[in-house]
């Protein structure tokens, strides 16, 4: 039976995640897996760098990320539900791509 990380912060987790990029992916492919996913939290900064990596150790690389969602992101209350959100493919990275954006120009609270 295999088995994948769909959940994986790294470095760019902002005091989240000690892993860096390479090792990550180095400790997939020692480990057997045959793909893993990035997920960072809020931000999508490494996923080039990552799906290069990946490609390049032969694991397939799986896009996605952590998002805090909120009936209302612009209050001031903080209480908040996370939801891990994965690309199926290309559109679904150009989709995942614009809410990220998005949440960036518009959604943070405060």
């Amino acid at each position: 039976m295999s088995f994948t990380h769909l959940h994986c912060h790294s470095e760019y987790s902002l005091l989240e995640s000690p892993f860096r990029l390479t090792d990550m992916v180095a400790l997939a492919k020692e480990q057997g897996l045959s793909a893993i996913a990035l997920t960072d939290n809020g931000v999508m900064y490494g996923v080039i760098d990552f799906y290069l990596k990946a490609k390049e150790a032969g694991l397939k690389p799986i896009i996605g990320c952590e998002l805090n969602v909120a009936a209302d992101m612009r209050a001031k209350e903080r209480g908040f539900d996370k939801i891990v959100l994965l690309c199926k493919d290309y559109t679904g990275y150009q989709s995942l791509v614009q809410l990220v954006t998005k949440s960036h120009l518009e959604g943070f609270y405060y």
